[in-house]
């Protein structure tokens, strides 16, 4: 159909998840390294349009809240043009590596994501 397939969304969600832990200075590696395990435990996903194989696409992963046992991903697809064309909400727990029990949101993460929250809450 010229069209991306529609599981391929759930591979930029991963992308755009990565890309944002990296950018507060961690990564999955050494998340997992700590014996931090974060799987997705649930995926919301709203289709607006389409993409085609040769699109540029912009993807924009938000974590709005700080999380507690569970931490949410914002997610928003646009194309080259700026139109939306898919929205999600990407959920994941953390889990001890060792256990497979669920744990609180580990140190090293509230550390990094604090700043943002405490300037939302300053303004």
């Amino acid at each position: 159909m010229g069209m991306v397939y529609y599981g391929n969304y759930a591979l930029y969600y991963e992308v755009a998840r990565v890309e944002a832990i990296r950018a507060l200075g961690l990564t999955y590696r050494g998340l997992e390294e700590d014996g931090i395990l974060m799987p997705v435990v649930r995926m919301e996903v709203k289709y607006i349009g389409s993409a085609t194989y040769d699109d540029e696409l912009t993807i924009v992963s938000e974590i709005r809240e700080m999380p507690d046992r569970f931490i949410t991903f914002h997610v928003v697809i646009k194309l080259e043009n700026g139109q939306v064309i898919n929205r999600a909400k990407v959920i994941l727990c953390f889990r001890d590596k060792e256990t497979g029990k669920m744990i609180r949101t580990p140190s090293q993460i509230v550390q990094q994501l604090q700043p943002y929250f405490a300037t939302r809450a300053d303004q």
